[in-house]
């Protein structure tokens, strides 16, 4: 069976790019790329030899240097000069995941042919990627503007023969893996510089990985809730469809409907229940679940956008015999998205944390903080605490970035869109949401066992068992970040069925 993936026109879905990355299959040019590319990079070349106007970025420099000529001789130093004085990322490094996920979506950019990128630099990209040559990327440094300048900086030097990689989890400089591969370093003709860096990859793939994710990480949520609804004796009437199709938005559907389902067959929800009514964090579980539901479906269509669109600047094309200096580079669309997934995500996280709150309090018959002769022992007190200080930093973290914007490049760039800086900032709302969701999980799966010999449903019981297979009990105190750890571990591996995640 060929385990490749070709490039070509076809839509690229989300879908097929975690089917790429999970099944770990190699990429090629199909030959209707390959056409693209070449027709265009000669079309570019014919262009040059006869073109004696200023194009920006081919025959010109950058930025606010936009008004400079440069010399035909010199045009090739140019693109090499472009990526070198713009390497200058610094912080922590990209994930490697998603530098490979940058590899991709850089070479599905440049394979529609309207960026004048040769076919060798377009393939020596694909051999980076098959052979997990990645470069070594850094978090700072883009504005979200001209593309991701600085972190596509450092993903194009190995096509020269400098900057770092990893190759087999070790980190070597690229003439290392150059002497390898026998390979030479590509040189760079009139635009490619540009279409190198300008581009939205470094945001469009941190909004993949994410989201790449996010569909699990929201279905554990409501599972997750639901056994807290479950441990806190809950009652089952908020979660009538009665109540959301009068109501009908479509996460708020989602999630009523999964936590009936969830809860088919269970004693515990049956039984009669002493109170009238469950605080919020409990009863508008669908009404606050579903509105990130919501909003995790609007930036999914932002992002399918985005990774089929061509977004280096100039544009050529030559049908029309044209090439244009626009604005495709300009991450707001992404920056605005990304921030509304973070806030979305943080609330998933905030509704947690109340929940693991109302669990140790004492309430419902409940031991305080969960854990027999409380005072000699602490319990779940302090995973709250830890809880709750994710969750703030999730509200800090939430903050737009993209309302921000600051003058560059002599003011020729004066409004940027900060994407980048929404893009690193939603990654860690989700890993810290993971964290917190573990907490909750810990709290719940405890609290349940006061329940006995009542069962919850035949899922939610199959579902705890393969829990307590990694996390035991918790009887009497003991070192909790262990626990913590392993909660998240298990969360981040528990396998779902794909067809319980069509739907986020």
């Amino acid at each position: 069976m060929d385990n490749t993936h070709y490039i070509s026109t076809e839509l690229l879905s989300l879908e097929t790019l975690e089917e790429i990355v999970s099944n770990h299959k190699n990429l090629a040019l199909s030959e209707e790329a390959k056409v693209n590319i070449q027709k265009c990079r000669a079309y570019l070349d014919k262009k040059m030899a006869s073109q004696h106007e200023a194009i920006y970025g081919i025959n010109t420099g950058f930025g606010s240097l936009c008004n400079v000529k440069i010399s035909k001789e010199n045009l090739s130093k140019l693109q090499e000069n472009l990526v070198k004085s713009h390497s200058c990322g610094t912080g922590d490094e990209v994930p490697r995941s998603i530098v490979k996920l940058m590899l991709l979506l850089k070479i599905q950019s440049l394979s529609y042919g309207h960026s004048g990128i040769q076919l060798q630099t377009v393939e020596r990209l694909i051999d980076f990627y098959n052979n997990d040559i990645l470069p070594v990327i850094y978090t700072q440094g883009s504005l979200g503007a001209s593309g991701d300048l600085a972190p596509l900086a450092h993903l194009s030097l190995p096509l020269i023969g400098e900057g770092d990689v990893y190759v087999e989890g070790k980190k070597v400089h690229t003439s290392e893996v150059m002497k390898i591969f026998n390979w030479t370093p590509i040189v760079l003709q009139s635009k490619e510089g540009l279409a190198l860096l300008n581009g939205t990859q470094f945001m469009s793939a941190y909004g993949a990985y994410i989201l790449m994710k996010v569909s699990k990480i929201s279905y554990l949520a409501d599972l997750i809730g639901t056994i807290s609804l479950e441990a806190f004796d809950g009652r089952i009437e908020p979660f009538n469809e009665l109540i959301h199709f009068i109501r009908p938005h479509k996460g708020q559907i989602i999630t009523a409907k999964r936590v009936k389902e969830f809860l088919a067959g269970s004693e515990i929800i049956e039984q009669i229940k002493n109170h009238v009514q469950d605080p919020y964090s409990f009863r508008c579980m669908p009404q606050v679940h579903g509105a990130s539901k919501d909003a995790i479906d609007y930036v999914k269509k932002v992002f399918k956008t985005e990774i089929n669109s061509v977004t280096d600047n100039p544009n050529i094309f030559i049908d029309s015999d044209q090439i244009i200096s626009g604005g495709n580079f300009h991450g707001q669309p992404l920056a605005l998205a990304l921030d509304f997934m973070a806030i979305a995500l943080a609330e998933l996280g905030s509704i947690s944390e109340r929940r693991t709150y109302q669990l140790i309090s004492g309430a419902r018959n409940l031991p305080t903080f969960l854990v027999d002769n409380p005072g000699l022992n602490s319990g779940l007190m302090i995973p709250q605490y830890t809880a709750a200080s994710i969750a703030s930093q999730n509200k800090q973290l939430a903050t737009p970035a993209s309302v921000d914007s600051i003058v560059s490049s002599n003011g020729q760039e004066d409004h940027v869109s900060m994407g980048a800086n929404a893009a690193t900032k939603a990654l860690k709302v989700l890993e810290n949401l993971e964290r917190i969701l573990a907490i909750e999980l810990m709290s719940a799966s405890q609290a349940i066992e006061y329940r006995r010999p009542l069962k919850s449903s035949t899922f939610i019981e199959m579902f705890l068992s393969a829990y307590r297979a990694e996390v035991s009990i918790i009887k009497e105190d003991r070192i909790l970040h262990y626990d913590i750890e392993k909660t998240v571990m298990f969360i981040n591996t528990f396998q779902i069925e794909s067809d319980l995640l069509i739907l986020t």
